[in-house]
């Protein structure tokens, strides 16, 4: 009976042995590939960082050089460009208004706009014009009904446009344009032109009777 039992209770120790010699090895085989995956994401994450604030980098430097040529690229057609989509500057012209009746019974004024600055602009559409009357009033006049054509005025080039209006005959109107305000088209800048001296009277009063025309080449 005593081996029985003492046999038993050996049987029982060898059991509980190999028992934790399993667990131990359990836990070693779970804890390594832990501990590799997390070293294996700490240099992935290292990695993406770098990456990544590396393409941030590349990306503003390469935002920056197209932004700078189109910069200059505007710079220079606002400066140099010539003709389609460049307006002249009333700074650019040189204007003067003449008289430019074909008779005594009809009134013309011609504006006339030469320009002056070194690269090709464009004077299309119609005008701004005010009169000035003699008493410090003034007047705007109205658009004729032409169609307008495209206009461009190399360096020395002179464009005109006209303003027709009725000739007073009875030597009573009290309209007495002295000057004409210019706004060439496109234009915010306005010039003051003398009303030409040898101008027919005009019959007033300043009504859409008075018109100007669109800009066109002068002959």
């Amino acid at each position: 009976m005593k081996f029985t039992r003492t046999a038993a209770l050996a049987a029982v120790g060898l059991a509980a042995g190999l028992s934790l010699t399993a667990c131990n090895n359990g836990d070693d085989s779970a804890q390594a590939p832990s501990a590799q995956g997390s070293s294996s994401a700490s240099s992935s994450g290292g990695g993406s960082s770098s990456g990544s604030a590396s393409g941030s980098g590349g990306s503003q430097t390469g935002k920056a050089k197209p932004g700078s040529v189109t910069g200059t690229s505007s710079s220079s057609g606002g400066g140099n460009g010539g003709g389609k989509g460049k307006f002249c500057r009333t700074s650019d012209l040189t204007i003067e208004a003449v008289d430019s009746s074909p008779d005594k019974t009809t009134g013309d004024v011609t504006v006339q706009m030469t320009n002056k600055g070194a690269s090709t602009c464009s004077v299309t559409g119609f005008a701004g014009v005010d009169l000035k009357d003699a008493d410090g009033t003034s007047a705007p006049v109205a658009r004729g009904h032409e169609q307008p054509r495209i206009t461009d005025l190399k360096n020395g080039d002179t464009a005109t446009f006209s303003i027709s209006y009725p000739v007073d005959k009875s030597g009573k109107s009290l309209s007495k344009p002295t000057n004409i305000v210019v706004t060439p088209p496109n234009e915010t800048h306005s010039v003051s032109l003398k009303w030409p001296a040898e101008a027919l009277p005009l019959a007033g009063p300043y009504n859409d009777r008075i018109q100007v025309h669109p800009v066109g080449i002068a002959n």
